[in-house]
């Protein structure tokens, strides 16, 4: 692997692992097309999906880490909504990660199209306005049960589920979006760590681009971080809802175009 290649592959997972910071993603909504289509474009070396989803599913364990490790003292971590919906997606996650061999290339594209459609949509729902965490209130049943599907998804594909999750948080359980970035990258942990096991165990990781990914991750996700603590959060909703948009728009299109 050259070095041309190896700074290709950094450059993309510090885009990807920035973008996880600032709005509270594990960054897989961002590398995953990203390492499909950049590579191949530049001649460096084209990746199947699987081995994607493998690559993928490290960078999100080693962005999500970094991004909660500096979320840790600002106070926006609510740990009762992260055990309620962490365990439950971690379960999802190594059913679906385990399970993901089994599906083609194609299918696991498919997949990652309609979650990306699923989570535009959800996003489009009204937020919860509260931002004080004694004040937070949410359905715990239903968030619990909401993570285990996202987990099953997220696992099919080496996501941690983050792009789902947060707007399920924010549109649908009311959580107010500061309070939904920060234990969202604390909750997509928990879920990578299933789905990086699952990946590890069948053999789906490409180690040395793994690498390269992850140390990226680990320097551009606090930045992201630091940054987002700033924003105005209309203006993190609009950059998540815009970044999953094109990331549909582009995997159905090449969808449509191979049949």
């Amino acid at each position: 692997m050259t070095i041309y290649t190896l700074l290709i592959l950094f450059v993309l997972g510090f885009a990807g692992s920035f973008i996880s910071g600032l709005v509270g993603v594990g960054g897989a909504i961002i590398n995953y097309p990203m390492l499909l289509y950049i590579p191949a474009i530049l001649g460096i070396g084209a990746m199947t999906a699987h081995q994607v989803t493998g690559v993928v599913a490290i960078q999100v364990f080693f962005s999500t880490l970094a991004g909660v490790i500096a979320y840790s003292k600002g106070g926006y971590l609510h740990k009762k909504i992260i055990l309620t919906m962490g365990g439950s997606v971690l379960l999802g996650s190594v059913i679906g990660s385990f399970s993901s061999n089994g599906f083609s290339s194609r299918t696991i594209n498919v997949i990652y199209g309609i979650l990306a459609i699923l989570a535009v949509l959800l996003m489009l729902l009204p937020k919860n306005r509260i931002v004080r965490q004694e004040e937070i209130t949410f359905n715990a049943p239903l968030g619990a049960a909401l993570a285990f599907l996202v987990g099953i998804a997220s696992g099919i594909v080496g996501a941690g589920g983050a792009f789902l999750l947060v707007p399920i948080m924010a549109g649908v359980l009311k959580i107010p979006l500061r309070v939904t970035i920060a234990s969202s990258l604390a909750i997509t942990f928990i879920s990578s760590i299933g789905s990086a096991a699952g990946k590890v165990s069948t053999h789906q990781i490409l180690w040395i681009p793994s690498i390269i990914i992850a140390a990226a991750s680990l320097i551009a996700s606090p930045l992201g971080v630091k940054i987002g603590k700033k924003a105005n959060t209309k203006i993190l909703q609009y950059i998540l809802a815009v970044l999953i948009l094109m990331t549909a728009i582009k995997i159905w299109a090449d969808l449509i175009g191979s049949m």
